[in-house]
């Protein structure tokens, strides 16, 4: 990173900024494309492997319903945190009325085409989520890193249905999984031991790709900052203070000290998708969760843990009120805080990703959705931060979920 960071800041020095984007920061891009690549193989057999290796339906519904009810309330609580927290500091009464009227003005076409999306998905009714969740071709949806979603459905389906077959009739396919798992794992280490180079690249891009727009962090930085702290406190206070509480066996320092490359890693990508191999290697290597509940617990969890998605979004939301100048009524409030729950689990399955949910959620509370503009500029690297608060808590429901792993009562 500090690498790739100075490369960055010496074309800008050098007017280098056009060596950069075609020499250094290809080798990023081929770096996460690799990544993708062994993303759905890896959560695919993972989650077959993980399932079908608990060897009863109850231990995996038992271990299912305590995972999904942990992220839930995860999710909450970071989307409350996030409404009090834009509430309380108002970071949108202080931006610069005539720097926010150029945002929308720069950003008004990129802003239709979300609001456009927003409305149609919106359209769809409130059942629509069950097309992101159930694919209708397992093999489309595998070469549609978007659909990952859809992907564990289809992996949960066929690793149940191993559990209700006779053992002896169902260990070819088992031990094929085994077998595969280990090639899979195999690639990965090839593909992570080329993250310095992608790293470098990707960090050298983003400082060239950000200079002209260093007016944008002075005029938005109240809310950059209030964005910052949130994802801080829920990273270095709530989850070790989740972890003491109901993962003692796991020290509040060891677990900051293993995800603390897992961060790194995820802030650079902004991916939790990518940074999965590495979250999954940590946790068992470092924090000693067994293999057979983080190839559950983590995989469900890049899709559907989104604490910090759900708390930026809180965050986002009450800022683009403020500076437009609404003021949000208490079941306003409410509805921001729902709907920001329930967006942050639908978010892979939507086209546009976050955008388009906080569009959707503008719009209804009435609030223009043209006002995305105001931080289209800056979401970039709060994308990044976002990022390593989600995998950061994939890591600790895995430890809280390790603290008591479901028994066979048989």
């Amino acid at each position: 990173m500090v690498v790739g960071i100075m490369i960055g800041l010496a074309a800008i020095y050098t007017n280098g900024e056009t060596f950069v984007a075609h020499w250094v920061t290809p080798w990023g891009e081929l770096f996460i494309r690799m990544l993708r690549l062994i993303a759905i193989p890896l959560i695919f057999v993972t989650l077959v492997k993980g399932i079908a290796g608990l060897k009863d339906i109850s231990k995996f519904s038992k271990l299912g319903i305590k995972t999904l009810l942990i992220y839930l309330c995860l999710i909450s609580i970071s989307a409350a945190f996030g409404v009090g927290m834009g509430a309380a500091v108002r970071p949108g009464a202080l931006v610069n009325q005539e720097i926010a009227a150029n945002l929308q003005e720069t950003y008004q076409s990129v802003i239709a085409d979300k609001a456009q999306e927003a409305g149609q998905v919106k359209d769809m009714g409130p059942l629509n989520f069950l097309n992101d969740i159930v694919p209708d071709n397992i093999v489309s949806a595998a070469s549609n890193n978007s659909a990952i979603l859809q992907v564990i459905f289809f992996a949960i389906l066929f690793a149940v249905a191993s559990l209700l077959i006779p053992r002896e009739k169902v260990q070819p396919v088992i031990v094929f999984f085994d077998g595969l798992n280990e090639i899979i794992l195999k690639m990965v280490g090839f593909i992570i031991s080329l993250a310095p180079i992608g790293v470098a690249a990707l960090m050298a891009g983003l400082v060239t790709d950000f200079n002209g727009d260093a007016s944008l962090f002075s005029a938005l930085g109240v809310y950059a900052l209030t964005v910052i702290v949130a994802m801080l406190i829920i990273m270095y206070a709530f989850y070790p203070l989740v972890i003491r509480l109901f993962s003692p066996r796991v020290r509040v320092g060891k677990f900051l000290r293993a995800m603390y490359p897992v961060q790194l890693f995820a802030f650079t990508t902004s991916s939790s998708a990518v940074t999965l191999p590495v979250t999954m290697k940590t946790v068992e290597e470092e924090l000693k969760v067994s293999n057979e509940i983080s190839s559950f617990v983590l995989p469900v969890g890049v899709t559907i843990n989104m604490d910090g998605t759900s708390c930026y979004q809180a965050i986002a939301i009450l800022f683009i009120a403020q500076v437009l100048g609404v003021d949000l009524t208490f079941a306003q409030m409410l509805t921001v805080l729902f709907m920001t729950v329930l967006s942050s689990i639908g978010t892979p399955g939507i086209p546009g990703g976050t955008y388009v949910i906080l569009a959707m959620v503008l719009t209804s509370i009435g609030i223009p959705a043209e006002g995305l503009a105001l931080i289209i500029g800056i979401d970039r690297p709060l994308d990044m931060l976002r990022t390593a608060v989600n995998v950061t808590g994939d890591a600790a429901v895995a430890c809280i979920i390790e603290k008591n792993p479901t028994k066979n009562p048989n």
